[in-house]
């Protein structure tokens, strides 16, 4: 098969975030774009030569297109098997699992999440290590540090490759290998989950359910596992048919997003149990009848329960949670005597602790759970964990949640973004409120007074890498906290997230309402930051 070797510049902007490189479609369609950074992770990661990849994307606008690239320029930089997904399709918990069973040399995952797709949407791609999770900070480094250097890229002038049957075919040297993007993965969560249980239940008569695929990844996925494998009723699995736009809406698993599933769990007559996963399928919402449960409430509650799952049931080794996510964990933990870790924000932090067996479950506060079956957070995972939970307490979704609260006390907890703020005003906000924080210990707002403030680093305990600058926390003596960092996930602008935490024992103060509990919070954070006035924004774009 001919090789070309064509000439190129480097792009000064393709240095990934903590998810890849996430730009908009419009910018991956630049010619040469797409293929720089590609042949910047062959020329990074020369352990690739010879072995295999796999490849798949959530099935966004562009994903085909890429996936012919890519197959093209792994054939030309002498990758020996590509396994991808059919059509392309591969949702990120689910290429977690073949990198991890195929003992492939590392993936190439082809989604920008819960970021809107289309024309005019979002693209993005990341490269995952053999472990299966996506590469840590010295991978990032050493591909963007190639972006940098690149002046040539390898592509086979080879045909159009079928992508749409099973099987295995020839593209010169390498081979393809073209799988069912679902069955090895509904394999796996039936090796984890009490899928008996969980069928008794959904065929008793007595309760009822709602997943809002979002025209994401997860449709094929769900409706394999629930409908077909668990025999949930036909339409169980809304919006089930992933589309290149995702029907126009916003693939992100939040009351926000997820309007419908939302109305229909707070209507008259609401499902026992309802969930949503995102566009790439590593997400997830967890909702009962008319009632929210929170991303940190459901790693706390999870763990708590590890023992009545059959995949946990010998214990937890060890849990972690971004330093953003509520606290909620860490009382779980306490009580269980097993360690909790603190970790920056980003699933591959959670990899070498994974990796070297110190925890079992982990979790982001941006709906993400996951435990150590894969290397990615996995949001189907998270729903079937709940249903099967469900299944062997007998009780409704709230209660669960209430009774845990009794237990360990409510961490009350909420996320208020600002989004497509210009960089240079993000950045300053952040300048001043740090210069603040030498002023800040020992002040009192009102009745809280501040232990500390600080920029949250973190330094690995398995590899001894350390990572600055992490997020701007105050800590109050009480144990509150008001937490602000800049998200590397957009695609424009910056979007501020600002975290607002306290924890209530009480046991008559624990269903108070979540914005009115943290009220005096939240006018703290948005005073100490002078956010309406160096942002020009008079309310957060996107409360969760």
């Amino acid at each position: 098969m001919e090789i070309s070797v064509v000439s190129t510049r480097p792009f000064t902007d393709q240095k990934p975030g903590t998810s890849g490189l996430r730009k908009q479609v419009s910018s991956f369609r630049r010619p040469h774009y797409l293929e720089n950074f590609v042949q910047s992770i062959f020329d990074s990661q020369p352990m690739l030569r010879g072995s295999e990849l796999v490849l798949g994307g959530d099935g966004r606008f562009f994903n085909r297109e890429a996936v012919q690239i890519i197959l093209r320029m792994a054939c030309a930089n002498e990758i020996r098997k590509v396994t991808v997904g059919r059509g392309g399709i591969l949702s990120t918990p689910a290429a977690s699992h073949l990198i991890r069973t195929r003992g492939a040399a590392g993936g190439i995952v082809l989604s920008a999440s819960h970021n809107p797709g289309g024309p005019g949407g979002d693209f993005g791609i990341k490269f995952n290590v053999a472990n299966g999770g996506p590469a840590p900070e010295s991978v990032t480094g050493a591909i963007h540090a190639a972006s940098l250097e690149v002046d040539h890229y390898r592509i086979a002038r080879s045909p159009h490759i079928d992508i749409d049957h099973v099987g295995r075919r020839q593209a010169g040297e390498m081979e393809v290998e073209v799988v069912d993007p679902v069955h090895d993965y509904a394999d796996l969560m039936e090796s984890l989950f009490d899928f008996p249980a969980m069928r008794d239940l959904l065929h008793s008569g007595s309760f009822t359910m709602r997943f809002d695929a979002m025209h994401a990844v997860t449709g094929p996925y769900a409706e394999e596992i629930l409908e077909q494998r668990l025999g949930a009723p036909a339409g169980t699995v809304m919006r089930k048919e992933p589309l290149a736009d995702f029907g126009g809406c916003h693939p992100d698993p939040n009351l926000t997003h997820a309007r419908e599933l939302g109305q229909l769990m707070y209507g008259r007559g609401a499902p026992d149990f309802g969930a949503a996963s995102d566009g790439d399928g590593d997400r997830n919402m967890i909702l009962g009848a008319g009632f929210f449960v929170s991303p940190s409430d459901s790693l706390a509650v999870l763990a708590a329960n590890a023992h009545l799952i059959p995949a946990y049931r010998g214990g937890l080794k060890g849990v972690a949670r971004s330093m953003p996510t509520s606290q909620a964990i860490d009382a779980v933990a306490d009580a269980l005597g097993i360690p909790c870790y603190e970790t920056p924000t980003g699933w591959k932090f959670f990899g070498n602790l994974l990796d070297d067996g110190r925890i079992t479950l982990c979790g982001e506060e941006s709906f993400g759970t996951s435990s150590d079956h894969v290397r990615e957070k996995d949001g189907l995972w998270a729903v079937l964990f709940w249903l099967n939970l469900i299944a062997v307490r007998n009780q409704p979704v709230a209660t669960i949640v209430r009774e845990h609260w009794q237990r360990y006390g409510r961490h009350y907890y909420t996320r208020h973004d600002y989004e497509e703020i210009e960089s240079g005003r993000a950045d300053a906000l952040m300048s001043r409120l740090r210069a603040t924080f030498p002023e800040l210990p020992g002040r009192r707002f009102g009745s809280l007074r501040v232990r500390t403030a600080d920029d949250f680093s973190y330094r690995d305990p398995v590899d001894d890498s350390v990572s600055t600058g992490q997020g701007l926390r105050i800590l109050f003596e009480d144990g509150s906290r008001i937490i602000f960092r800049l998200s590397g996930t957009g695609t424009m602008g910056a979007t501020l997230r600002v975290y607002v935490e306290r924890h209530e024992t009480r046991t008559d103060q624990l269903d108070e309402d979540n914005q009115a509990a943290l009220a005096a919070l939240i006018e703290i954070a948005g005073s100490v930051a002078d956010i309406r006035n160096l942002t020009g924004k008079d309310a957060p774009d996107v409360i969760t």
